[in-house]
């Protein structure tokens, strides 16, 4: 039972470090880990024993078998053909030698008065180490020779594709998941070019192409109505001013999309744009949005 002394050492193993972006924390993973490989181990050393007990059991009949033959020889002279032929089946599965020629399979050297007998290998012993030999040979054949198999270090650079892209689907489902409270100041081209497209199809008929102000007041000077940080922008866009004739876009555009424009906005400050509308609300000069960091 030596198998059972390698259990604690996987279980005594130091954990390895997984990272996971899904809903499933890195210890939860591990714990299921441990629980596989324990679980896998114990139907392996329970196969190992009912094999082993079942060998040992047709072991002690052929054994039996062979003892009541050879003491039930004088008294029947003609032994029963089925019995034989049971006896015959079970020999050469266990690939042992019946105990008639027990003197002729003995090594000639002893200890203590114990000898040893020259039992053959069994066959389905031999079947099974000429099959792994089989099975190494197409193993190299087939992913080292023919390269019909990625190997270790492909099959990861798959693994972490796949990872990639399940991240990024995750990304973009988490993004519609902010709101006035969690959103960030972000500075990246991507991020302000959609918001300056949202911006141009929605909000320019009244705040003017250039966010100079026609209906609506300036955008792009120190002055605001309703708070110039980023909380309060995305905040204004979502819900709207009823009384100022700001309509809500909560329904029309999504939280990704007021993000967005909420940070083009931010990124026009100061441009000093023509034609801009005379300054309106409180100005707020020290207001400062904390970049997100990426």
């Amino acid at each position: 039972m030596k198998i059972l002394l390698y259990i604690p050492t996987l279980l005594t193993a130091a954990p390895a470090t997984v990272k996971s972006d899904g809903l499933v924390s890195a210890n939860v993973q591990n714990y299921v880990g441990y629980a596989a490989i324990v679980f896998m181990m114990l139907l392996f050393i329970i196969a190992f024993l009912v094999m082993q007990r079942a060998f040992n059991t047709m072991a002690n009949l052929v054994m039996n078998m062979e003892n009541k033959s050879v003491t039930d020889a004088a008294t029947e002279p003609q032994p029963a053909k089925k019995e034989k032929k049971k006896e015959d089946i079970w020999l050469k599965a266990l690939s042992l030698r019946p105990m008639s020629e027990e003197k002729e399979i003995l090594i000639e050297h002893d200890y203590d008065g114990i000898q040893e007998l020259d039992n053959p290998t069994p066959a389905w012993f031999m079947w099974l180490f000429y099959g792994t030999i089989a099975f190494g040979i197409c193993y190299l054949l087939v992913y080292h020779v023919f390269d019909l198999g990625p190997l270790q270090d492909e099959e990861y650079k798959t693994e972490v594709a796949l990872a990639d892209s399940a991240k990024k689907v995750y990304l973009s489902k988490s993004a519609n998941q902010i709101d006035e409270n969690t959103v960030k100041l972000l500075t990246d081209a991507e991020t302000i070019s959609a918001g300056k497209g949202i911006f141009t199809q929605n909000c320019a008929a009244c705040h003017g192409a250039d966010a100079q102000g026609v209906v609506g007041p300036n955008l792009t000077d120190d002055y605001w109505l309703h708070g110039g940080k980023i909380n309060d922008l995305f905040k204004t866009i979502k819900y709207g001013v009823a009384a100022k004739g700001m309509p809500t876009w909560e329904k029309q555009l999504s939280p990704k999309q007021i993000s967005e424009v909420a940070n083009y906005i931010k990124s026009i400050h100061g441009t000093n744009p023509p034609n801009a509308k005379e300054p309106q609300g409180v100005k707020e000069d020290g207001t400062v949005d904390k970049v997100a960091s990426k």
